[in-house]
């Protein structure tokens, strides 16, 4: 059964679809790529949302054990391969896969709030008044 589906028939009130432009070439592509639905709010990060991880200074600090700060962090044309190379050369160890990065960052504090705060992570402000408005809505 489509996950959609399953969400559905659990009651669901909206589906919330984060994602980024991965190879698409613009935000309306990447709509087109996944399709709307009724109920759902799609929501493209960046071309890579790792940037969002770049953007938040205070976990990566931590991380690395040393002050870190990407001035553009949505300019990064690959930033999880950035994060990566920040990890080799700080700690001498690698970060693994994205989906263990994305665990580490959250252990460490990482959280949306952190991201936009970013005075140069516009989509990370704009998920994060997304979300406030849809929730203020119900």
């Amino acid at each position: 059964m489509e996950r959609r589906s399953v969400l559905e028939k659990a009651g669901t009130n909206a589906i919330f679809v984060l994602t980024d432009l991965d190879q698409n070439i613009s935000i309306e592509d990447t709509r087109l790529r996944i399709g709307e639905y009724k109920n759902q709010h799609i929501v493209v990060a960046v071309r890579q949302a790792e940037a969002w991880f770049l953007a938040d200074s205070a976990t990566l600090s931590r991380l690395l054990d040393s002050h870190f700060h990407v001035e553009y962090p949505e300019q990064e044309t690959k930033p999880f391969e950035k994060i990566r190379d920040l990890f080799l050369q700080r700690t001498g160890r690698g970060v693994g896969t994205k989906p263990i990065l994305a665990r580490r960052m959250l252990k460490y504090g990482f959280t949306i709030e952190n991201a936009a705060k970013h005075p140069n992570c516009p989509s990370a402000q704009y998920f994060l008044t997304k979300l406030q408005t849809l929730a203020s809505a119900n």
